[in-house]
């Protein structure tokens, strides 16, 4: 019996381990719920609900091709393969290789152990551009190419299945899951990926270059495949081809010649998500320690007031708490106010980046710990190879939303702001603030720290802790390990993309 263990990899399609195990036999097609992992302080219901969706279409296509469904189980990984196998007897195990947190690291080394006590062969293959056991990053992106390039696998064209009993799909994975709100939710499944990513390359994308740096535009211009990649309803191959095929149609026609400027920034990101999850791959302590040793402890004492000001919308920076009230609803927000949100915990609140990493992870619908974590460090400074981008939550305001539209909408306590004072509402005298019918201080907050005053004691602190010999060495032995290589004769062209600060990793 062929046990194909479903995990981030929720479709048929471009499934090699269903391919190979179907060949080999009669397949057992496996979800486990793992309570440990729904236990984590990562996890939230709104990840649950994109999967759980994910998992009903995924039942209906192995249906499709003539298996009983797909068979859920509750419980350990191990205790449960062991159940199997114990009723089962002699078994092959089949899956995708997964870039996870620490948790899911140390289940797959008991899932190995697991195999090799009893004799079952566990085969693994890649599905993104992800390397084990990676030595060097020279020449990675040659191997991303080659991957990516490689034709995708059809879904069988009928299975041959194994007739088990199955767990049904909860509406929480356990019980210690708290409430999750998230009405703008998005779908899962792959049916809805696909029409995500039809719609993006025939319509959406002519604005994606333009318009994905601000949260007015970007829920249309950006493509808002991050949850069907991270959870692998689309695969990243099916993607990267699907966007080259419409790339070459492009340049065949000139009248479609405003399309190939945006294409080309996608492309580059699509390359950036493999990048930064190859981080967490080659150094899994990163999830929890800096990459670079020169803060030190300067920066692990949680302010708590600080922190719940900041995660809960209500900092006194009228666009900072836009975002994060945005993210609340819809469970997604573009990557530049991912890096804001990120940037004004991690220097302005001098908060630690594990601290906010954990809220805007259970935020993410399409949290994918491999770019969530490097992200976090690149974002707070904590790398010795980045440059510090401090934002000015003003100037972010006044950029990405000059009519403050965006503010009112999801700060409805600004609603009645007029013009300029819509960015900086503390400035508002007592008769502006009564005929706006908000009291700063009351009905809305003051801003909880001087962002000037902050960024620059922020940024004091960071050259100094980054300061002499030791630090760059330091430094250079991040970059050799965790460095991007940006030759051309590499296979794939990772310069930095036209727009937006820094190199995205959850490319929307």
């Amino acid at each position: 019996m062929q046990i194909v263990w479903f995990k981030r990899d929720l479709r048929v399609h471009d499934h090699r381990p269903l391919v190979e195990a179907a060949a080999a036999g009669p397949v057992f097609p496996l979800y486990i719920i793992e309570p440990g992992l729904w236990q984590q302080p990562e996890a939230a219901l709104r990840q649950w609900r994109f999967i759980r969706q994910s998992l009903d279409e995924l039942d209906r296509a192995l249906r499709a091709l003539g298996s009983p469904g797909l068979i859920v189980r509750q419980g350990d990984a191990v205790e449960v393969l062991e159940r199997i196998r114990g009723h089962f007897g002699k078994a092959a195990l089949w899956s995708h290789e997964e870039t996870g947190n620490m948790w899911t690291f140390c289940r797959d080394a008991a899932i190995l152990a697991w195999c090799r006590a009893h004799g079952v062969p566990w085969r693994e293959y890649r599905q993104d551009g992800v390397l084990r056991r990676l030595r060097s990053r020279d020449g990675w992106a040659a191997h991303w190419a080659r991957f990516m390039e490689a034709p995708r696998g059809v879904a069988p064209t009928h299975l041959t299945g194994v007739a088990a009993p199955s767990d049904p799909l909860p509406s929480r994975p356990v019980a210690t899951l708290r409430d999750d709100p998230c009405p703008g939710a998005q779908r899962g499944g792959r049916a809805a990926g696909r029409r995500l990513l039809d719609s993006f390359l025939h319509q959406r994308a002519m604005d994606y270059a333009r318009g994905m740096s601000s949260p007015r535009s970007a829920p249309e211009a950006c493509s808002r495949l991050s949850p069907h990649i991270a959870y692998g309803t689309l695969s990243m191959r099916e993607v990267v081809q699907a966007l080259r095929a419409r790339r070459e149609a492009v340049g065949a026609d000139s009248r479609l010649a405003r399309w190939r400027r945006p294409l080309a920034a996608f492309e580059a990101r699509l390359a950036w998500q493999s990048h930064f999850m190859q981080k967490l791959e080659s150094e899994p302590r990163m999830e929890f320690r800096n990459l670079h040793p020169a803060l030190g402890e300067a920066r692990q004492a949680v302010d708590e007031a600080l922190l719940t000001a900041w995660a809960s919308g209500r900092t006194g920076w009228p666009f900072v708490d836009a975002c994060m009230r945005m993210l609340h609803h819809t469970g997604w927000i573009n990557f530049r106010m991912r890096a804001m949100l990120a940037a004004v915990a991690c220097y302005h609140l001098w908060q630690p980046w594990r601290a906010a990493g954990l809220h805007l992870a259970r935020q993410f619908i399409d949290y994918e710990p491999g770019i969530h974590w490097s992200q976090m460090q690149m974002q707070s400074g904590s790398t010795g190879i980045n440059a510090f981008r401090i934002y000015n939550p003003v100037k972010q305001s006044r950029d990405q939303d000059p009519a403050g539209d965006f503010i009112r909408r999801w700060v409805p306590e600004l609603a009645q702001v007029r013009g300029d004072w819509i960015h900086e509402p503390w400035r508002m005298d007592a008769t502006l603030q009564a005929r706006a019918g908000c009291r700063i201080g009351g009905d809305y907050p003051a801003p909880i720290v001087d962002h000037e005053r902050a960024a620059r004691t922020a940024r004091n602190r960071l050259r100094e802790a980054y300061r002499g010999e030791a630090s760059r060495r330091a430094s250079a032995e991040v970059m050799a390990r965790h460095g991007s290589r940006k030759r051309r004769d590499e296979g794939v062209h990772q310069a930095r993309p036209a727009v937006d600060d820094g190199q995205l990793g959850l490319f929307g």
